[in-house]
């Protein structure tokens, strides 16, 4: 098999997580979506816990790439502060699914332990970027701008759990701008 596969693999393993979490990560119906035979996915993946690490990683490296290609982009951190919530949005436009990192932390208690670290790492490259930013723009102190990087992060996937809940993308918006509205989220 080819790197390809290995990412056709990925990457339909992430939109079954988004969709359904890590009990989504089904061998055979991945194999199924990617046309290939379902043993094929044990040469690149020994176990489903190996698979659900392997996308938890794929996903918060991506995201991590989306956060510096933001902050590039807009050119300050204020602006990239008001961007943020567009990478949760993004999920939602895509089939109203959910930031795997999300769904797969409310599966907390019941993920293998390599996939648990992988589903921290995601929160956690969010909250320091965040940190980073408000820093930077003067919003918070040191002192405050991690537990304040942490208060915007759970409110934004909170936004998305109940805009998705209701399949309505203009909630997600309207709970974003009230954000705004309260002083959370910069103006």
């Amino acid at each position: 098999m080819s790197k390809t596969s290995r990412d056709e693999i990925l990457s339909a393993a992430r939109l079954a997580a988004q969709a359904h979490g890590y009990t989504g990560l089904n061998i055979r119906g991945l194999a199924d979506e990617v046309g290939i035979k379902a043993a094929s996915i044990y040469y690149h993946f020994s176990s489903k816990a190996d698979l659900g690490a392997a996308v938890a990683r794929r996903y918060w490296e991506d995201t991590a790439h989306d956060l510096k290609v933001l902050r590039e982009s807009e050119g300050d951190a204020l602006k990239s502060l008001r961007r943020y919530p567009q990478i949760f949005r993004r999920s939602l436009e895509s089939g109203n699914r959910l930031c795997m990192g999300s769904f797969m932390s409310a599966e907390y208690d019941d993920l293998p332990q390599s996939v648990r670290d992988e589903v921290q790492q995601f929160a956690d490259i969010n909250i320091d970027w965040l940190a980073d930013q408000l820093l930077e723009a003067g919003i918070a102190a040191s002192g405050e701008s991690r537990v304040r990087a942490g208060s915007i992060f759970s409110a934004v996937a909170g936004a998305q759990l109940m805009a998705r809940s209701r399949n309505n993308l203009q909630l997600f918006d309207e709970l974003v701008e009230g954000y705004r509205l309260a002083g959370m989220l910069p103006k």
